[in-house]
């Protein structure tokens, strides 16, 4: 049991690690900064790790991208959110193609409209200037791109050599 745990936590750092290395592909869109290898590292924790290591990723990866300036405070609600729903959907369904819709439905509908506290709380005052929907749009297309791309790749390669 506690080899298993052992490369579970393996994994989840170098998925991590990849979702950091990534944020160098990322790209601004509304005062976020969208990092869409977040959102494919997202979903393959989803199917190779489960929810809780999914999201600890998430929140590691977000937390590291802050501290090295890849990244903004948005970060976390909007990678742990897509995390969460994407682990809980594959752990209840074993379907790439639902689980990628949830980690989109996570990140960009859930985790967008979290956002917005988090940019009047951490970014001041002219970040909750925006409406509360408007880190949406966004977010939805940062995770749009990745959780396509990592759908594709684990059809491919990770559910097929099953």
């Amino acid at each position: 049991m506690q080899d298993v745990s052992t490369k579970k936590l393996v994994l989840a750092a170098v998925l991590t690690a990849i979702a950091v290395v990534g944020s160098f592909l990322s790209f601004p869109v509304l005062g976020s900064k969208c990092a869409p290898v977040q959102h494919m590292v997202n979903v393959f924790c989803a199917v190779l790790l489960g929810r809780w290591y999914g999201v600890g990723a998430a929140f590691t990866a977000s937390l590291l991208r802050n501290i090295l300036g890849l990244g903004s405070i948005l970060a976390f609600p909007g990678s742990m959110c897509g995390a969460l729903l994407s682990g809980i959907v594959y752990s209840h369904t074993k379907n790439i193609y639902a689980t990628v819709l949830a980690e989109a439905l996570g990140t960009g509908i859930i985790g967008g409209l979290l956002a917005y506290p988090f940019a009047i709380l951490f970014l001041g005052q002219t970040a909750g200037d925006v409406a509360f929907y408007a880190y949406v749009v966004p977010f939805l297309i940062s995770t749009v791109c990745g959780s396509i791309l990592a759908g594709l790749i684990v059809k491919r390669y990770l559910v097929s050599s099953k």
